[in-house]
C-alpha cells in the first residue's frame, strides 16, 4: 500500500496508510516537533475537500486540536468522536513505523492499533455520514495532540470548547483499542515529585554536609512501608488502586554530599477516590519529614454513572454485530477521562486489541478497522 499521497483516499484503508506516513511520535518520546501539527494540517485539507466544516482548537502556542463536523441543524443533538494523533517512539520496530503494509489480514505501522486505526475509522465514518439523507445528530471529531505523555489536548478540549455541547451532548465516544468492545469505567493517576533538600560539602569531611539522598531514605521508608500498604481501595469494574515509588534521581559527583534528591511517584486512583484524600494520606505518612513536592499530574479516575443513557444507544448497535455489549471497566486512563470529569457521557471503544499497542510490529486487523467504520457510523445516524 502506497504511503503519502496528496489524493483522496478511497478507503479507510488509504485515509489510515495516510495518516501513519506521518511521523507522530510524541515530542516526549523523541518526536519531530511539528509532526502532530503536519498531520493535522493533511486531515484538516482532507475534510475540507470532502465538504465538512472544520475548527481549529488551541491548545498551546502554535498547537491546534482539530475539530471536524457536519452540522444538520443548530438544534439537533450532538455526538461527539475523539482520537489522538500522536504515537510512542518508533525506536526497535521490526516494520516500517511509517510505511504501511498489509499481511494476511493486518495493517501493519505506528499507531494502526494506538489510535490511528481510531480515528480513520471515526473519520470515514463522519463523511460517509455526511453525505446520508437521515442525519438525526450534529456530529463533531475531535483529532487530539498529546495524549501519549501529558494529554494536552484532551485537557484544553475538556476545558474550553467541550462547554459549549454540553447541554446538547447525547454522548462521546472516545477511539482505543478495546477489540470494539465498550469501556465505561477507568482507573485514574496521579504523579508527582518528592524533593528533599540538604547542603553540600567535600566527602573528605561529611559532617559539614547535610546528605539530601539520607534524607530521601526516610521518605522513601515511610511511604513504601505504610503509605503503599494503605493504598488498598477497589473498584468493581476498575480494580484496585495502586502507589509505586518509581524514579530517584540524587547527588552530582561522587566526592559530593548531594544537596538534592528526587522521587518520582505514580498513584492509581478508582472511580470515587478524590485528590483530597490522597494528599491527606499521603502527607500523613510524611509528617515530621522535610520535603516538598511539584505541582501533580492529574489524570482523573471515570464511572460509568454518566454513560448509561448513552449505553442505551450504543448496546442494540454492537448486538447487531455479535459484539459484547457489556460496558467493562479498565486499570489504564485514556482521554475519556478529562471529559467524563466535566459532565460528557463518555465511552471508550475502538478497533484493536491493546496487546498490539506499542509494540514493534504494531497492526490492527482488517476486519476490525472496518467494524469500526460500521458501528461509528450506525452511532451517527442511530434513531433518537
Amino acid at each position: 500500500m502506497s504511503t503519502r499521497t496528496t489524493d483522496l483516499p478511497q478507503s479507510c484503508e488509504e485515509l489510515l496508510a495516510q495518516m501513519i506516513s506521518f511521523e507522530t511520535v510524541n515530542p516526549m518520546f523523541g518526536g519531530p516537533v511539528g509532526g502532530e501539527e503536519k498531520l493535522v494540517g493533511h486531515l484538516e485539507k482532507l475534510a475540507m475537500a470532502w465538504g465538512l466544516q472544520t475548527r481549529r482548537m488551541p491548545v498551546s502556542t502554535g498547537r491546534d486540536n482539530l475539530f471536524i463536523s457536519v452540522v444538520v441543524n443548530p438544534d439537533a443533538p450532538w455526538l461527539l468522536f475523539e482520537s489522538h494523533v500522536d504515537t510512542v517512539s518508533t525506536v526497535g520496530m521490526t516494520v516500517d513505523p511509517l510505511m504501511v503494509k498489509v499481511v494476511e489480514g493486518r495493517v501493519y505501522g505506528r499507531g494502526a492499533c494506538d489510535t490511528k486505526g481510531s480515528g480513520a475509522a471515526m473519520f470515514w465514518a463522519l463523511q460517509n455520514y455526511s453525505r446520508q439523507v437521515h442525519q438525526p445528530h450534529n456530529v463533531g471529531l475531535i483529532f487530539a495532540l498529546d495524549e501519549e505523555a501529558r494529554m494536552t489536548g484532551a485537557k484544553a478540549f475538556a476545558a474550553n470548547e467541550l462547554k459549549e455541547f454540553l447541554p446538547n451532548l447525547r454522548g462521546m465516544i472516545v477511539g482505543e483499542p478495546t477489540l470494539m468492545r465498550p469501556v465505561v469505567a477507568t482507573n485514574g493517576v496521579i504523579r508527582w515529585k518528592t524533593i528533599t533538600r540538604g547542603r553540600a560539602a567535600h566527602s573528605s569531611m561529611p559532617a559539614k554536609g547535610d546528605s539530601a539522598i539520607t534524607k530521601m531514605l526516610r521518605v522513601v521508608d515511610a511511604l513504601e512501608s505504610r503509605y503503599v500498604p494503605s493504598v488498598t481501595k477497589k473498584h468493581p469494574m476498575t480494580g484496585s488502586s495502586a502507589m509505586s515509588v518509581n524514579v530517584i534521581r540524587g547527588g552530582t559527583q561522587v566526592n559530593i554530599i548531594p544537596e538534592y534528591c528526587e522521587i518520582e511517584c505514580d498513584r492509581r486512583t478508582v472511580p470515587g477516590e478524590t485528590e483530597e484524600q490522597i494528599w491527606a494520606e499521603r502527607d500523613a505518612v510524611l509528617t515530621g519529614l522535610e520535603v516538598e513536592h511539584t505541582a501533580p499530574y492529574v489524570v482523573p479516575a471515570m464511572g460509568d454513572e454518566l454513560s448509561h443513557d448513552f449505553m442505551a444507544v450504543l448496546q442494540p448497535i454492537l448486538k447487531s454485530h455479535n459484539l459484547d455489549a457489556n460496558g467493562r471497566g479498565e486499570p489504564y486512563v485514556t482521554d475519556a477521562s478529562h471529559f467524563g470529569a466535566v459532565g460528557a457521557p463518555t465511552i471508550v471503544i475502538g478497533p484493536g486489541d491493546l496487546a498490539q499497542a506499542h509494540t514493534k510490529d504494531e497492526w490492527v486487523t482488517q476486519d476490525q478497522l472496518a467494524l469500526a467504520v460500521e458501528v461509528y457510523g450506525e452511532v451517527m445516524a442511530a434513531p433518537l
